[in-house]
């Protein structure tokens, strides 16, 4: 079982739209997916189809099963075809925010992830902008980070060498503890438009700085939102898109971790 969890302590980066189609993709190729959003506003469960509700704040503070917390994932609303695996998500609402001042326990996400092992391939997570002890317990559990950045100043220049120091202490502390820390394996570009001076700068500055561990840019495009407006992921509304080039990128790149 591998752990994913998107990271940037910048909005609107992209870290829904990755995580739920790294997650779609990931099931319809075959792979169990247990996707978990925890986001306090809850779009990764509002994009799969869901009301967003405190289903991670019944597992981690209610102690709820995970048997209680999974939801299936309505195949259509991430796929044209019978997926290969099967994905399913822990739905979370503004709840959420309230976690990290109840449970007081970094270690907790972490065994409540490692219940999991041989039931599910892959565990999605993601994740709000703002820091917290949430952050740092689903650090402590993840094994890969991933950090999505639009190419503007903000973001780039600023959000990525931020979430980058802030989970470098968190790895630190926990490899004192010998616990096996999460590596930093993607910088993924997101919303790229390379006809604009400012971000070919800006990406050549990403590549100059973090070399392979930037990823394939994603492009921007109308199509994102027309999706979203049809309830339905890019896989399902439009499979053949050019922008499902990018997506598909990213989830072969996932696939070959570790």
């Amino acid at each position: 079982m591998r752990v994913v969890t998107l990271l940037q302590e910048k909005g609107g980066t992209g870290k829904t739209t990755l995580s739920t189609h790294i997650a779609a993709g990931l099931a319809i190729r075959g792979a169990r997916v247990v996707l978990i959003d925890a986001d306090p506003q809850g779009d990764a469960s509002s994009a799969l189809g869901f009301t967003p509700e405190g289903r991670l704040y019944d597992l981690l503070v209610r102690g709820a099963s995970w048997k209680d917390v999974l939801k299936p994932v309505v195949t259509t609303v991430y796929t044209t075809e019978k997926p290969a695996g099967e994905l399913l998500m822990v739905i979370g609402n503004v709840e959420t925010r309230n976690i990290a001042n109840t449970i007081g326990d970094q270690w907790l996400f972490m065994r409540r992830i490692k219940q999991l092992e041989g039931v599910v391939d892959y565990v999605v997570i993601d994740t709000s902008p703002t820091p917290s002890l949430l952050h740092a317990s689903m650090t402590v559990a993840t094994d890969y980070i991933l950090v999505p950045t639009q190419l503007e100043v903000a973001s780039a220049l600023r959000g990525v060498p931020n979430s980058l120091e802030h989970t470098g202490k968190v790895r630190e502390a926990v490899a004192q503890h010998g616990v096996q820390v999460a590596d930093i394996a993607g910088i993924i570009p997101t919303m790229v438009q390379f006809n604009t001076t400012a971000h070919k700068i800006t990406y050549d500055h990403l590549v100059e700085n973090y070399k392979d561990v930037v990823w394939t840019p994603q492009r921007k495009s109308i199509v994102y939102s027309e999706a979203a407006m049809s309830n339905q992921l890019m896989f399902a509304y439009s499979p053949l898109h050019t922008v499902c080039e990018d997506l598909w990128a990213v989830v072969d790149k996932v696939e070959r971790l570790g």
